[in-house]
């Protein structure tokens, strides 16, 4: 049993994943619930995660969102989603009452009516600092810098391992932009039989690569999972010049409940297993 997830802003969802997986939750319920949590938030929005994110270059917020089970054929996403405060929750909708694995823009807006879930107005969605940003930028041209996607993973006591992600993704994109969150060997990946992966950084980059699919393949060759996720950072980095690379950070848990990180940017990640009372912060140091 363990957990992980990205940025030091996951500190409060992995507390309360670890406290979930100890009370005999299913790893999918921990991850929708702790994701939910921080998504719903005015107050973590300016880390581009969900409500008080940062809107689109017309001023509208759409988030993308997605959660994978290890189970084969288990995976559920939305993209470019507008006036839902908990993608993650018509994400799991997705997977468990659609014939369909991803949906996008209308047509994940219509899925969210249809399924129950209540669509807000924009300015419900904005909170005062993305707003604020959004008039910067139309009046100064000021951009918002970071790449702050929401990756948790959870591995539960009957050894169910289930990844999620969220974000509202770059500051200020074009209207139906989508980049690698939603999308399954990209931004999340899977595996009952060897573990789970989670990308974040610059989405429109990082899908050209599918690193948390080989993140978790290099785990199933037996690398451990910061073995496998210094690997993929390595040959993503070789490919683009190590002083060209673009952000992109990569969290990784397996079945033992062992965890691993890397990142070509300072990354600070949290993460909970058996070997600690506690959740644990730590940073990963982008390479010299």
């Amino acid at each position: 049993m363990a957990a992980i997830g990205t940025w030091a802003f996951s500190y409060p969802a992995v507390r309360q994943m670890k406290d979930l997986i100890l009370s005999g939750e299913h790893a999918t319920d921990v991850v929708e619930r702790a994701m939910a949590e921080v998504e719903d938030d005015t107050e973590t929005g300016h880390h581009i995660v969900g409500r008080g994110g940062f809107p689109n270059s017309l001023g509208v917020l759409e988030c993308d969102a997605a959660i994978m089970e290890g189970h084969p054929g288990r995976f559920g996403a939305v993209a470019a989603l507008r006036g839902v405060g908990t993608p993650c929750k018509v994400a799991r909708r997705v997977m468990e009452r659609s014939p369909h694995s991803l949906l996008v823009g209308e047509g994940a807006l219509g899925f969210a009516v249809e399924q129950g879930f209540t669509v807000e107005p924009n300015d419900n969605m904005l909170s005062d600092r993305s707003a604020s940003a959004y008039q910067d930028f139309l009046q100064k041209k000021k951009n918002v810098s970071g790449h702050d996607t929401l990756g948790l993973v959870a591995l539960d006591l009957m050894g169910n391992i289930t990844v999620g992600v969220s974000t509202s993704g770059a500051p200020f994109k074009s209207p139906g932009r989508v980049g690698d969150s939603p999308l399954a060997g990209c931004g999340l990946f899977a595996d009952r039989t060897v573990g789970a992966a989670a990308a974040t950084g610059d989405g429109d980059k990082i899908m050209c690569y599918c690193p948390s699919f080989h993140v978790v393949q290099l785990m199933k060759q037996g690398s451990t999972p910061s073995e496998a996720c210094h690997i993929v950072l390595t040959d993503i980095m070789m490919k683009n010049g190590q002083d060209k690379c673009f952000e992109i950070g990569l969290i990784a848990l397996n079945m033992k409940g062992e965890v691993g990180a890397a990142s070509s940017v300072e990354f600070p990640y949290t993460f909970w297993n058996q070997s600690h009372d506690t959740v644990q912060q730590s940073t990963q140091s982008s390479p010299p």
